[in-house]
């Protein structure tokens, strides 16, 4: 009898074995289940702590990327795309960057989002394709994730992200997979076997979730996009991202709320401004040419401003 070759690939994964620790879980109550779960859960950031210098690494590639105009853009399939998707979705509102620097593209196209698409991440040429459309170019970087590390929609992605000189970086929790020979530099976080087997949304859907968080704000926190550890860029756009401009102004300068207010109106709303407004003296339209000649850098233009200061004294 001939089996299909993907049967024998799925069981070379570490994510596709049978976790020992799970093997009588359909036989515990709800908190037994929930315990033990929770164990298997306290593996994943030890994983990823391992990864952290591949990590790093694609962090300075995304750095050098923003800074010369070019974009990240994550691309998978299911559950890993989607997870891709969400950070994409997230930088805007909380970094205040431009919608589309930092991009994210799922198999089988917007409504695979909350349905499967039977089919899409078997098709290496459409990987390629959604990379096309969005006008790839060797300034930008692109992430592919998938746990397997063999999934035919990513790897045809970031063949051709290669092949035009774009940066790739390969987001898998299985070692020595196809897409990690394929990237510039390969980010898998081992987390073993899933409590349900094969459920790829449990551990290994948590650790690329923490690397994702970390592939984002590590490369804002590098363009300047906070101030100590505050999210000085955050766009006002509701009620509750105002009430925490107001604080993070009063936070960085030690200000009264009312005061704070008093700096937003006078930055119209533009928090790096406000807070450079109140440690300097400075007049809007000075601070707001001394933050453009520090290049956004709120650290820099305050020590530059005290630095000019000390100067003339």
């Amino acid at each position: 009898m001939t089996h299909d070759p993907l049967l024998s690939e799925l069981e070379k994964l570490v994510s596709e074995a049978r976790n020992p620790k799970s093997m009588e879980i359909d036989l515990l109550p709800s908190e037994g289940i929930l315990r033990v779960m929770n164990d298997e859960d306290k593996n994943v950031p030890l994983a990823v702590e391992k990864v952290i210098p591949e990590i790093a690494k694609a962090v300075d590639r995304i750095v050098a990327a923003f800074q010369s105009g070019g974009r990240l853009i994550y691309i998978g399939a299911g559950t890993s795309a989607r997870l891709g998707v969400l950070d994409a979705s997230e930088c805007p509102p909380t970094f205040s960057v431009p919608e589309g620097m930092v991009v994210g593209l799922i198999a089988g196209g917007p409504k695979a989002l909350l349905q499967a698409v039977e089919g899409a991440e078997d098709d290496p040429e459409q990987g390629r394709e959604n990379l096309e459309a969005i006008e790839l170019t060797a300034n930008d970087v692109v992430v592919g994730i998938a746990v397997s590390g063999r999934t035919p929609y990513v790897i045809g992605a970031l063949q051709y992200a290669k092949s035009i000189g774009a940066t790739a970086i390969s987001l898998t929790c299985n070692p020595d997979s196809v897409l990690s020979e394929i990237a510039d530099i390969a980010i898998s976080p081992v987390v073993g076997p899933e409590v349900v087997t094969g459920s790829t949304r449990l551990k290994s859907g948590t650790a690329q979730k923490l690397v994702l968080n970390m592939l984002t704000t590590a490369s804002m926190i590098r363009i300047g996009k906070t101030y100590e550890n505050l999210m000085v860029d955050v766009s006002i756009s509701n009620k509750k991202l105002q009430a925490r401009a107001l604080r993070i102004v009063a936070d960085a300068t030690g200000c009264s709320f009312d005061e704070a207010e008093d700096y937003l109106r006078r930055a119209d709303n533009n928090v790096k401004l406000a807070i450079l407004i109140a440690l300097t003296g400075m007049g809007a339209e000075e601070a707001e040419q001394s933050l453009k000649n520090a290049g956004g850098y709120l650290r820099k233009a305050i020590e530059e401003t005290q630095h000019r200061k000390a100067a003339r004294m």
